[in-house]
């Protein structure tokens, strides 16, 4: 058998996975990408098309099939092989079909992975200037375009700006602002969105029967949850359950479908949550250990919870989405009944007690301990008052028994009344007001010459120095100090101080730095004037001429205050200090 046949007898026989079989070969077949097929036919009917497109998204969304749909548009020549750029190929004519085998030399696909220099680059602009072979447009699409380095960005920017007529560039990325700003501002850009459960329901569905599969809403639903919005993702899910769950005609149903994913019965789910939040920690930890021992996987029980506690937030907000025809039987009766026994408040403790817990299992060495700690944790949550609720039973006193959130389930509770007794019995008492034993008289600066005498006697000597030398005071009181820093002021003063008054002091303070007002002069400045003016007028008394005249040459260096006159003298600094002291001992 020739080498030809042998290939061919194998590429007959070779299974094909559902996300390449079922892959769109036009917008038509295009899943959940409304808004980006109505500009792209807009821009194909009036002939207003792009010479360079970029398609951003989550994987799994489509952009490389959109870059493969638009390039045999741009290439398709109809079924007569007279046609024009559309929006709908024909998929029968040599371009597409070629297009479609990817043996179109027109049409070049280049992984930025796997190709990021700039050499790869040069390459591709070498190419450009040459016409087409034997297709309308040279279209280039680079996959994962934010993978190639700086170099080769800037080496493909001029052609980019000013590509030759024949030339389409069509880029797809998932990290989008990894892309330079220069690339982006030359480009079309369409983001792909999402696509929601309901679509990729119909699509999903849509594909078991194609294959011949019997497949349950409910366990179609679970699976468009799954995929998180990605197509490719939810197609993959399907090919594993498919291969994995069907066995002798069998249906697929749910519960077929969760033991195969790993996830936890939705009814399970809510059994958890009842049982948590209602402190029966007992049937908490043995409804866990159960779905464990069943092939759960402890974080996504959690995430499950997490779920759970979406959907219940979402009901108690709006409850008619609980009657919408794809909303499954499980979710809209537990739903209703549990919202009307459960606060809001509850429920977004419960939040973000599960959502703090979740990353804490993700990481630990034994994520189904670190599942049933968190379980243990919330239940015993329950017992707690809310913050609103603990800060009224301490403005009532001790005389009055505070209100206890309760999350409606203490009915079903086996240690929740326990633990909500004790918590009301530790309300009763009013709580004495905190000391901090190292800081035992908390100083209350007045004044800003306050503030720098509080730094000189914490022995903030750096802190002091910048308060006498580098602010020119804007505004004082109590709490607040606006400033004009000097030129020598540290840039991370202001945050300084705050720590300093903040620890120091018993208020809260806020320092402002201000550049559009002008302050006075700085402490420093303030005591220098002072200091001049003491001089001068010292200076200019009788008695103290009359001792520069005695000795000539000498200079009053500073003033200081004395009880009486005998040691006046002794304010007086002369140049030579040794000589002046002998001459007026002598």
């Amino acid at each position: 058998m020739s080498d030809a046949k042998l290939a061919n007898n194998m590429d007959d026989s070779e299974y094909k996975v559902l996300a390449r079989k079922y892959r769109p070969s036009d917008f038509n077949t295009l899943v959940g990408q409304d808004p980006m097929v109505r500009t792209l036919k807009n821009a194909f009917e009036s002939g207003r098309l792009a010479h360079a497109f970029i398609l951003t998204g989550v994987r799994g969304v489509g952009k490389t099939t959109t870059a493969r749909i638009i390039a045999r548009g741009l290439n398709c020549v109809g079924v007569d092989g007279y046609g024009s750029a559309t929006i709908e190929p024909c998929g029968k004519c040599e371009p597409c079909e070629a297009i479609a085998d990817g043996r179109l030399v027109d049409v070049l696909e280049m992984d930025a992975a796997s190709r990021t220099g700039v050499d790869d680059v040069r390459e591709l602009i070498d190419g450009v200037r040459y016409k087409p072979v034997s297709a309308r447009y040279k279209v280039y699409i680079i996959d994962e375009v934010h993978m190639l380095s700086r170099n080769a960005f800037n080496a493909l920017l001029k052609t980019l700006e000013e590509p030759p007529a024949h030339a389409k560039f069509i880029f797809a990325t998932t990290e989008i602002r990894k892309v330079p700003v220069t690339v982006l501002s030359r480009c079309q850009r369409f983001d792909l969105r999402r696509v929601d459960v309901e679509t990729l329901s119909a699509n999903f569905k849509w594909i078991a029967e194609a294959e011949g599969i019997t497949i349950t809403d409910a366990a179609i639903a679970l699976i468009a949850r799954a995929a998180d919005g990605s197509v490719r993702d939810g197609q993959s899910l399907l090919d594993q359950v498919i291969a994995t769950g069907i066995k002798d005609s069998q249906e697929l149903s749910e519960d077929v479908v969760r033991r195969i994913l790993g996830v936890v019965n939705r009814e399970s789910s809510f059994d958890l949550f009842e049982f948590v939040m209602s402190g029966n920690i007992a049937d908490a930890l043995e409804q866990f250990d159960r779905d464990y021992a069943n092939g759960a996987d402890p974080i996504l029980v959690l995430q499950d919870l997490l779920d759970v506690i979406h959907w219940l937030t979402r009901v108690k907000i709006t409850p008619q989405i609980a009657d919408g025809s794809l909303v499954p039987e499980v979710d809209a009766k537990r739903s209703k009944d549990i919202t009307t026994r459960i606060p809001m408040a509850a429920l977004t403790r419960a939040w973000q007690m599960l959502l703090k817990g979740l990353s804490e299992a993700q990481i630990s060495s034994s994520p189904s301990r670190a599942a049933e700690m968190i379980l243990v944790r919330l239940a015993y949550l329950t017992d707690l008052p809310t913050p609103a609720d603990a800060v009224k039973a301490m403005n009532i006193g001790t005389e009055q028994k505070a209100p206890l959130a309760d999350p409606g389930f203490t009915e079903k509770s086996s240690g929740g009344q326990n633990g909500n007794m004790q918590s009301a019995e530790l309300l009763k008492f009013e709580p004495e007001p905190y000391t901090d034993p190292n800081v035992p008289n908390l100083a209350n600066p007045e004044t800003f010459e306050d503030v720098i005498a509080l730094a000189d006697k914490m022995n903030e000597r750096i802190l002091r120095t910048n308060l006498i030398s580098n602010v020119h005071l804007i505004r004082f009181r109590p709490g607040t100090i606006v400033f004009q820093p000097g030129k020598n002021m540290p840039r991370e003063f202001s945050h300084e101080l705050t720590r300093f008054l903040n620890d120091a002091t018993d208020r809260r303070w806020v320092v402002t730095v201000s550049l559009d007002e002008q302050g006075a002069e700085t402490y420093q400045q303030r005591e220098n004037a002072i200091e001049a003016a003491r001089l001068q007028e010292v200076t200019e008394t009788p008695f103290v001429q009359s001792v520069l005249q005695v000795f000539p040459g000498a200079e009053i260096g500073a003033v200081r205050d004395v009880g009486d006159s005998s040691g006046f003298l002794d304010a007086v600094e002369p140049e030579n200090k040794n000589n002046t002291k002998n001459q007026r001992s002598e």
